[in-house]
């Protein structure tokens, strides 16, 4: 298969090349700017120049594949349908994986202020369906005469979660690709995860399939690919893991290095500086000044 680098614009410093166009990636869409992981998110990363909407994806109790990083409904941001706070104690209680698509997109986003993020548009708007979310983005890329853009789909799951906040990994990866596959977009899509299980399986069932692994523990670049039991395309560290021996030897094994979540710029500097291949932020707009927009 192709590998990352040449998927990437041949980004960083392997094989003696200048750096040049890193790979911008929206956190969440861009959730500093927009209501995480919404649609309106996603387009207007697009329209900044982002090269990459980087989200979540949790399975409904009716096996529909729904765009949210949290596995219930958040106190921080969400609204009950009637307009109401959700209370911290009682959030969890709304887990995604119990209620039905048509019960989850009842509930409002982008209404209630987020403290977190400050500068975040008021807009209303509500968790879509990852099918929807990508009919919304290629239309809008189709309409405006755009490049296409690129996914990175994570999968919100861990081994304690099995069965109570989502299905076992075969089953989750099962439901996320058929979307993809549905879509057409299998050759601009990365799904990542903290779970090495659904990147294992995925790799068994899919070995084409670009992969990162998503890693926030400090075990070391070498121990995290040994405990995957494979090279994935990109391996995505908190960006404080990341050091020139860490890229040195990412890139020497032809893996590409991603750090996430890089908000200010005088990290998003420090680490181009390392030779990473891109980065993923809460503000797309700092990367795409410093770096420049995929659109141009």
């Amino acid at each position: 298969m192709r590998r990352f680098f040449s998927f990437l614009f041949c980004t960083g410093t392997l094989f003696g090349k200048a750096q040049s166009r890193l790979d911008v990636q929206g956190h969440r869409g861009g959730r500093g700017l927009m209501p995480e992981n919404s649609i309106p998110a996603m387009l207007n990363a697009v329209k900044l120049g982002v090269r990459t909407l980087e989200l979540d994806c949790v399975i409904s109790s009716d096996g529909k594949v729904v765009v949210s990083h949290d596995v219930y409904m958040s106190s921080a941001f969400m609204l009950k349908p009637d307009g109401t706070e959700i209370s911290k104690t009682e959030e969890k209680q709304y887990a995604l994986y119990k209620m039905t698509y048509d019960s989850i997109r009842r509930w409002p986003e982008g209404v209630k202020l987020y403290p977190q993020f400050p500068q975040q548009a008021r807009v209303s708007t509500y968790k879509p369906l990852l099918a929807d979310l990508i009919d919304s983005v290629e239309n809008y890329v189709r309409l405006h005469h755009l490049k296409p853009v690129y996914y990175n789909m994570e999968t919100k799951s861990t081994p304690q979660g099995d069965d109570i906040d989502h299905p076992k990994p075969e089953r989750f990866v099962t439901l996320l690709m058929e979307v993809v596959k549905a879509k057409g977009i299998g050759d601009r899509v990365i799904i990542q995860s903290f779970d090495p299980r659904t990147l294992q399986v995925l790799h068994q069932k899919e070995p084409r399939q670009y992969t990162a692994l998503l890693v926030e523990n400090r075990e070391g670049f070498e121990a995290n690919i040994a405990d995957l039991g494979f090279d994935p395309t990109i391996y995505s560290p908190n960006y404080r893991l990341v050091d020139a021996d860490l890229v040195k030897k990412a890139h020497e094994r032809k893996i590409a290095v991603l750090p996430w979540t890089v908000n200010e710029e005088k990290d998003m500097q420090s680490l181009a500086a390392l030779g990473v291949d891109g980065m993923i932020s809460d503000y797309p707009d700092r990367l795409v000044r410093l770096f420049g927009s995929y659109q141009q």
